[in-house]
């Protein structure tokens, strides 16, 4: 399928080409219809072969080794595993024909199918099926967020970036491994001349945000914002983000700063100091992602503020610590339902899948028959 472009890689890279490429493809439409009893034997056999190939081509192994040994030093879960709840189904449109099959509360404005949706079924065929189907239409229920497919800011020609490319900048900063630490020492004294030399242009806002993700369960994230001009703080906003992933939150910071320094009458200039890139980037794309709505927000303020005047540009930068400081000064409890994002679902998805795995792995019969051991030290 890749042909010679695959000569000399290494088995990580080989890995992340085989997940990110072939699985999905290979996988597609299983993962919403399949479930422990389906009719799909012969596929699924087709599908496990072709895993046991690509860990073979993954770890170098030899065709005469375990099959699950060779898939656990490939780093690849069984197939069955892979198979888990996506919940892309949530990024569809209201009309798509895949809601027909789905309970009342996620099938959109489509008619239920006949005699396939879950709809149509009784109390005791609900309580007799499981699978992918009953666990993405139950789990999804959390989703607290609206996913827009048919946005008309994600439209080409339209978008922000088609528009005004030339006005949003992004300066990333790459620290190398070797000397980390004189370059870190470095880029603080370029940020702070930056500082000063923007706080004496009239009319330049600089915000600086940053988001808090609390390792214990109990608490929510929190998103801060804190906007200066001309050495002066102008404003500051701590907001509570609920069940979400750390992109998710700082793209919630950045959204609000970008809305309150656009909402200013004498703003000219926005630079805007941030550790994620990444959710920077995200910000200025209103397609379908998680927490697609601020980025939407993000758009909306943007191309309005620099529709009004000419040369009016914004800036992505490093992190500011004022704003780190102050996001991880709140601690919020969870409640019994907080704002859920769609990358949060998809994460508690994948860790289940995990867990899933390490249960396997602690069965002996299956530890016995499927995986390479060593008997010594040495490998002998």
């Amino acid at each position: 399928m890749l042909g010679s472009s695959t000569r000399g890689l290494r088995p990580v890279q080989k890995h992340v080409l085989y997940r990110a490429c072939i699985l999905p493809i290979v996988t597609y439409g299983f993962r919403l219809w399949y479930f422990a009893a389906a009719r799909c034997k012969g596929a699924l056999y087709h599908l496990s072969t072709m895993q046991r190939s690509a860990a073979l081509w993954i770890t170098g192994a030899f065709c005469t080794s375990p099959n699950g040994g060779v898939e656990a030093l490939a780093g690849l879960p069984p197939i069955n595993l892979l198979l888990r709840p996506d919940y892309w189904f949530a990024t569809l449109t209201p009309t798509h024909p895949v809601r027909a099959f789905l309970s009342r509360f996620n099938c959109g404005t489509i008619a239920p199918h006949p005699s396939l949706s879950i709809q149509t079924m009784s109390e005791p065929e609900i309580f007799r099926t499981s699978g992918t189907l009953f666990e993405s239409d139950t789990n999804v229920l959390a989703l607290t967020e609206t996913l827009l497919p048919m946005n008309p800011l994600s439209r080409p020609g339209v978008r922000l970036m088609d528009r005004f490319a030339d006005q949003v900048h992004f300066d990333d900063c790459k620290i190398s491994r070797g000397d980390a630490d004189k370059e870190l020492k470095q880029r603080t004294k370029h940020l702070d001349k930056l500082r000063d030399k923007i706080s004496e242009n009239i009319g330049t806002y600089y915000a600086g945000t940053d988001a808090s993700l609390p390792l214990s369960g109990r608490y929510q994230a929190i998103a801060a914002s804190i906007l200066f001009s001309g050495r002066v703080e102008r404003w500051r906003a701590r907001h509570v983000a609920g069940k979400v992933t750390a992109p998710d939150v700082e793209l919630y910071a950045i959204r609000s700063a970008i809305v309150n320094a656009t909402s200013r009458d004498d703003c000219m200039d926005i630079f805007i100091f941030t550790d994620s890139m990444a959710s920077a980037r995200r910000a200025v794309d209103p397609s379908i992602h998680s927490r697609q709505g601020h980025s939407v927000a993000v758009c909306e303020a943007l191309q309005t503020w620099f529709t009004r005047k000419d040369g009016q540009s914004i800036t992505f930068w490093d992190l500011h610590y004022k704003a780190h400081e102050y996001a991880t000064e709140l601690k919020v409890a969870l409640g019994p339902r907080p704002a859920t994002s769609f990358d949060s679902l998809r994460m508690q998805a994948a860790l289940s899948r995990g867990a899933s795995w390490n249960v396997l792995f602690q069965d002996p019969k299956y530890r016995g028959w499927n995986f390479l051991q060593l008997k010594t030290v040495d490998g002998a």
